[in-house]
Parts: C-alpha cells; structure tokens; sequence
C-alpha cells in the first residue's frame, strides 16, 4: 500500500520533466514551421508552386513545414518581420522592408538561367504601336502591388516619369497584369522575367529590360535556432537541377529558375537606391 503514492508521485514527477523541459522532442521536432510568400499569383497558385517545396523541406528536416500565404505584400512582409512565419519567399523589397522592421536573416536567393539576379521587364501587346519607352507617355499602364516600389523605380528609371503615363493602376498579381494587357485594358505593364518570358511569343512584346537586379530571396525570422537555420541553407543549396527530384521541386516554384545559392544584405543595396525616393 505505501508504495502506491510514490510510484503515483514519481509518475507525475516525471510526466511533468517532459512536458515542461526545454528543449524536449516535442518541442524542437514536432511544433511545425511556418512559410510565408509574397501574393506572385492567386492564392491557388501560389499553393501549387510551393507545396513541393514545403513537402521537401519537411522531409528535409524531420519536421512539419506548412504554407501560411498572405493576400499582398504588406501582410506578407508583416508576417515576416512578425515572426508569424519561420521563413519566407520575398521579393528584393519585401525583404527590404522585413530586414528593416524586423531583421529577418537571408537563407539564400533564386538562380534564373544560371544567374542569381532578375531583370524587370515592361510588356506591351504584340499588335501594340508601341516600340519604345518614350511611346508610353500617355498611356495607360499596369503596376502589380502598391508596395512593389521596385516596379515604379524601373519605369522612372527607363525614362517615363509616372506624372507622364496617362494613368496608372495597381491590380495585384503578375497574371492580372498579363490579362490586362492582352485584353487591352492597358496600354503596357511590368513583369518580372519569368512571366516575361512565359508569355513571349504569346501574345506579349518586351520593350524594356532592366538591369540586373538582386532576385527573390528566402528569409528566415529573427531569432531563429541557428542550428536550424545552418540546416535550412543546406537544404536550399543541396536542391540540384540535374536531379529529376529536385528539378520538379524548383520548377514547380518557376519554371526559369535553375535552384538556390547563398545571398548577402549588401547585394541589396542597388535595390535600396532605386526606392528610396518612393519611400
């Protein structure tokens, strides 16, 4: 009878150790990561194009890796900077303004054809009498999201100060931005290269090309375990187009791009000079 309560309270001693110590599996292991991404496309496709990521990730890790996407990106860069996700995919201005409100960490950048750089491109219809940058005064054109500040700072930087453009709007998605223009609500728009060059031959012209520009990158939140964050840029950089695994994983997230190479704060500092006087 008198060692009933002791095995009960050794029990109970010991269910409490696992529940609250620090650093237990359940704690490190089982709790999911969470991945935020900028609104590139409908909410739809965005699941689409990363699941396979995610799916990798998680396989990578031992550990649950799940989708939270935002509707645009102010709320895609809060929840970054937040901390509401463990990491992100971001455009170059996105994570700007993650790294600046809350000092998330780059895992690594995109490779498109080999490069680690995109251009931004300014498209028009291909039966369009527009040929070159200077034809747009006037004219009606697409921007993507309000916060994409690098979008507008390619336009004056081509040459077309907005104050001349006919007018402008902002309608979200890069895919609106081709509807729009092929279905001759606009005059023109910009497109990252990619969609540039999914759509060429297609219905849509280029007339302008950036220079090359840091390209879309992959954060972590501030505060991440850094024996989890050294893990995570293995995984990126250990992702291989030659394998056939891994070739589905990186085309499914877009088809130009070639996989992962390690990025630095200071490659963004050409992005922070063409925004900062739309700030």
């Amino acid at each position: 009878m008198s060692r009933l309560p002791c095995r009960n309270l050794c029990s109970s001693i010991l269910l409490m150790l696992c529940v609250f110590a620090p650093g237990t599996y359940s704690e490190q292991q089982s709790e999911s990561l969470y991945f935020g991404s900028v609104a590139m496309d409908i909410p739809a496709v965005m699941q689409q194009r990363l699941q396979p990521l995610t799916e990798y990730l998680t396989e990578q890790l031992d550990r649950s890796v799940r989708l939270y996407l935002s509707a645009d990106m102010p709320a895609a860069i809060d929840a970054a900077a937040s901390g509401k996700v463990d990491l992100a995919y971001l455009t170059p201005v996105a994570y700007l303004h993650a790294h600046e409100q809350g000092q998330v960490q780059l895992i690594a950048k995109t490779v498109t054809d080999g490069k680690g750089a995109f251009r931004l491109m300014i498209v028009v219809r291909d039966d369009s009498p527009i040929q070159k940058v200077e034809d747009l005064a006037g004219k009606r054109f697409a921007f993507g999201d309000k916060a994409a500040l690098l979008q507008r700072a390619v336009v004056v930087g081509a040459g077309i100060p907005l104050e001349s453009l006919g007018e402008y709007h902002f309608i979200g998605h890069y895919d609106n931005i081709v509807r729009g223009v092929l279905n001759g609500d606009f005059d023109s728009g910009i497109l990252k290269d990619t969609m540039a060059y999914k759509w060429k031959d297609k219905g849509i012209r280029v007339v302008y090309e950036s220079a090359e520009l840091p390209p879309y990158n992959i954060v972590a939140r501030a505060g991440l375990d850094p024996k989890l964050l050294v893990r995570l840029r293995q995984a990126f950089l250990k992702l291989n187009p030659e394998n056939l695994e891994h070739r589905d994983i990186i085309k499914s997230l877009d088809q130009k791009y070639d996989g992962f190479v390690t990025a630095t704060d200071a490659e963004y500092d050409v992005v922070r000079s063409l925004v900062r006087p739309f700030q």
